[in-house]
């Protein structure tokens, strides 16, 4: 797999579909995934996932999904992307390589017209190993001890106000409504790399991402960064709830413009 490639577009998921050559899954809630979904599609509910994600777990939910070391996975949602990064995040922090996003939500597959189903198709359990990818998670005492260093970037990706009122010290506002276009849950390439750049987020600094409390917005932003070739990406994924609770040390933006909540 082409380890830049961070989005599966529609129409290489329809092919992939047809070639039953890929595993797709569906992280909405359980009934709105019965309602209907993209053909083929399994079921796994964030909020599932969340419930207790250490690798063990996710394992067993791994396998029971027909997922192999070599399965090639697209995970979608209808929640810009979110969601389903925070899923793709944890594949691959298990050591599941060729996972990708689908491109676009749901509600957008449905407007222009795919195909969809409520078939729940029959899955044989596979066998995936574990070979955890500490690389691209960090914990609160990791990023405690980072952010002190010169060669990272801090990025909070929770709504510019919250920014505002109360962030880690040290982190810049990067707002994920910034990060995707009207009908792509991610900007293209060369737009995201001029958002970045404009951000000051630019080459070899490791860049540490968060939100405020499981990790979903600010798994997005881990793969907006990844799709724009920065390699050095992680994951706070406990987030500022956590931070908050153990009672790190938070700033406010004193002398912020609070009616300056432009995009760009």
């Amino acid at each position: 797999m082409d380890s830049t490639k961070i989005t599966t577009d529609v129409d290489s998921l329809r092919s992939e579909i047809r070639d039953k050559s890929v595993r797709v899954i569906d992280v909405r809630r359980e009934d709105d995934y019965k309602q209907d979904h993209i053909p083929t599609a399994v079921n796994l509910p964030l909020a599932h996932l969340l419930s207790d994600d250490s690798p063990e777990r996710v394992l067993k939910l791994v396998n029971s999904m027909g997922i192999d070391d070599e399965t090639p996975v697209v995970v979608y949602d209808d929640t810009f992307g979110a969601l389903a990064s925070r899923v793709a995040w944890t594949l691959e922090y298990l050591g599941h390589s060729n996972v990708t996003l689908l491109e676009t939500t749901y509600s957008n597959w449905k407007s222009i017209g795919l195909e969809s189903d409520s078939v729940i198709p029959e899955i044989r359990n596979k066998e995936h190993s574990l070979k955890l990818q500490p690389d691209i998670l960090a914990t609160s005492d990791y990023l405690e001890s980072a952010k002190t260093r010169d060669d990272v970037i801090l990025i909070d990706n929770r709504e510019r106000l919250n920014f505002l009122e109360q962030h880690i010290p040290g982190a810049i506002s990067l707002p994920y409504r910034t990060l995707a276009t009207t009908d792509k849950i991610l900007r293209s390439k060369d737009d995201m790399k001029r958002l970045l750049e404009n951000r000051g987020v630019t080459g070899d600094s490791e860049i540490i991402t968060y939100c405020g409390s499981v990790g979903t917005l600010s798994g997005l932003a881990y793969y907006a960064l990844k799709s724009v070739g920065l390699p050095n990406a992680k994951l706070y994924v406990r987030s500022f709830k956590e931070w908050k609770n153990l009672q790190k040390p938070t700033e406010k933006q004193e002398d912020a413009s609070y009616w300056d909540l432009s995009a760009e």
